[in-house]
């Protein structure tokens, strides 16, 4: 018998922003799905009406596209298993519920949220593990039916407590589920819509995952979805339940870090490129940390995961496998990415053409860690620097600093750019003074820095005229 292509799944709920957690989950399906020739599906969860935040998932299909992680099978590409809504699937999940109840897997639960509280809390002061004590199971079935005509009511699922389950994780191993340790847990709401425990046991089952990858905060919800896969008589998928990214104190990432968001990380000016490189290496160890995404689908080690529960997500490092994607993506590209930065905080760079910032760009290409170090490192450009003599002053001895001064716009009065560098040059070999702290002090007052362009490369791009008119003013 043939074994089963590979069929993996994102399954995110449209409820918030797209964060790094949700990233690397779908990223690891997608490249699972590209080294194996397998189906990369996208199921969006979106059963919690009240806070769905992306009605229709545009904006999380937009961030998978952006990433570059593009989906085989989900909205707008049918692959025979949708729909991909589970807001559209309740007809099947009630099917399947119908179908669990007639093999008797299933019983009425009446108990209250209050009788359960009261319960839970005797168990925990009886040192007890808490868990439902099967109250309603001692019902039979015409007087569970009779109670249910007027007591509300959920749908447990009816676990046979002498079984054990062993489940493959790619991270864990074989793990074993002893039944008897678990709780009947509820399949239904009062309002007869299902849990996601089971809407997702169901999808799952239905649209044939062979792998469910997802974070290890849900390994607990495997053992419940184990007994459906054999109550359903349907074979186990692997899983990988992946470690949950943490701050390098060790705190599980939250909203208030930066970068928890994916929109930050955009907004910040962060490649796609370098997000998807940083998520795919982190809490590995590779030779070659910088790779192209289908780089990645080949040395990617499958069979070699992770084995912690949690992983450190350092923004330094995403910042330096930024700083390498900028430096090696092509001149023509960098320039349009910085374009929307420059235009929203200069006016004047509406103006200039798109060659003409190429060039502007061009000397601090390989400086830029971010996208929107653009803003800063070329405000000199479009804004004269605001000049603070106390700081100039520390560039050059302070013996030397009124003459050399002197003589710095004495070169400014030059009636040529060429003359002007080559007095600059005699200025810093006969000074006294180090020939790097002249042109520090020079690119100092031209730009507001002390480190940066090279003054040529300075004066060709601010123009002699204007590099004049702010010496003079120094």
């Amino acid at each position: 018998m043939n074994k089963p292509s590979l069929r993996v799944r994102f399954a995110p709920a449209p409820t918030g922003m797209m964060h790094l957690g949700n990233v690397r989950t779908a990223l690891m399906n997608f490249l699972m799905a590209k080294q194996k020739g397998g189906t990369f599906v996208l199921r969006i969860e979106d059963t919690d009406t009240e806070r769905n935040f992306d009605p229709g998932a545009v904006k999380i299909m937009e961030d998978l596209a952006w990433l570059g992680l593009n989906f085989n099978e989900g909205p707008e590409k049918d692959g025979g298993h949708g729909p991909y809504f589970q807001s559209q699937r309740s007809h099947l999940y009630h099917k399947k519920l119908q179908e669990l109840i007639n093999k008797d897997g299933a019983y009425r639960c009446f108990c209250s949220t209050e009788e359960l509280e009261k319960k839970r809390l005797r168990q925990i002061a009886l040192k007890q593990p808490p868990r439902y004590d099967r109250t309603c199971l001692k019902l039979t079935v015409q007087e569970s039916a009779e109670k249910a005509i007027t007591t509300p009511f959920i749908w447990r699922v009816k676990l046979d407590q002498s079984k054990s389950y062993t489940i493959h994780d790619l991270s864990h191993g074989d793990v074993t589920f002893d039944m008897k340790n678990f709780s009947d847990f509820p399949i239904t709401r009062q309002d007869e819509t299902v849990t996601f425990m089971f809407a997702n046991f169901v999808d799952d089952m239905m649209m044939n995952m062979t792998c469910v990858i997802r974070g290890a905060d849900h390994l607990s919800n495997t053992a419940g979805q184990a007994a459906l896969y054999d109550m359903f008589n349907h074979p186990l998928p692997t899983f990988w339940h992946m470690p949950i990214l943490c701050t390098i104190d060790g705190k599980k990432l939250s909203k208030r870090d930066f970068g928890f968001s994916l929109r930050d990380l955009k907004d910040a000016g962060f490649l796609p490129e370098a997000i998807i490189n940083y998520l795919a290496i982190i809490g590995g160890s590779f030779t070659q940390e910088i790779m192209s995404m289908d780089r990645l689908a080949q040395t990617m080690n499958f069979d070699k995961v992770p084995t912690s529960n949690r992983i450190k997500y350092d923004v330094d490092k995403l910042r330096w496998t930024n700083h390498r994607w900028i430096v090696q993506t092509s001149l023509a590209r960098i320039t349009e990415l910085c374009m929307p930065y420059l235009h929203a905080n200069f006016a004047t760079s509406k103006n200039l053409s798109q060659e003409h910032l190429k060039d502007i760009i061009a000397p601090i290409h390989q400086e830029m860690v971010t996208l929107a170090d653009c803003v800063q490192l070329l405000a000199f450009y479009f804004d004269a620097p605001i000049i603070e003599k106390d700081i100039a002053r520390t560039l050059i001895p302070a013996d030397k600093y009124e003459v050399t001064l002197t003589e710095i716009k004495q070169a400014a009065t030059a009636h040529s750019e060429a003359e002007f560098l080559e007095v600059l040059k005699k200025i810093a070999k006969n000074s006294g003074a180090e020939p790097k702290a002249i042109f520090s002090f020079i690119r100092y007052t031209l730009t507001g820095r002390a480190q940066g362009i090279g003054i040529k490369e300075l004066v060709a791009l601010l123009g002699y005229k204007k590099c004049q008119e702010r010496i003079l003013k120094a």
